[in-house]
């Protein structure tokens, strides 16, 4: 033991008691992004990104870390995003986009003329003979 640990741990005990015995843990680095910043891109995640505007149809952590760069001037790596983004509830994993201009009734009409639709057949039926 060194000749001033004990001496710091009486000072320490006299001035917190036993939990002043405790090891401190370092404050650490402060966040890139506040609170509410980040409550900022959450909202920008769940939103999604405007075509016309960001020129991407999904966000990937390499878009949202340009947007993260231009709205709030923090440099961050891709893995932090993927990080802010778990923190968040949210996941770097997306559904596959929709067109804006979809239309849900021309599909189905497709579906029911297209050559290649056919209904699915039960198991309880012999297949089809040639």
């Amino acid at each position: 033991m060194d000749r001033q640990t004990l001496p710091d741990w009486v000072h320490r005990y006299n001035a917190a008691g036993v939990d002043g015995l405790k090891s401190l843990r370092a404050p650490g680095r402060a966040p890139a992004l506040t609170e509410a910043q980040k409550a900022e891109l959450r909202e920008l995640v769940i939103q999604g990104p405007d075509p016309a505007i960001h020129k991407v149809a999904r966000w990937r952590c390499v878009d949202l870390r340009a947007e993260v760069a231009s709205r709030f001037s923090v440099q961050v790596h891709e893995g932090t995003i993927g990080r802010w983004l778990n923190e968040l509830g949210l996941t770097r994993l997306q559904p596959r986009p929709v067109h804006p201009q979809k239309d849900p009734e021309a599909e189905a009409a497709f579906k029911k003329t297209s050559p290649t639709w056919s209904e699915p057949r039960s198991r309880t039926s012999p297949p089809p003979v040639p």
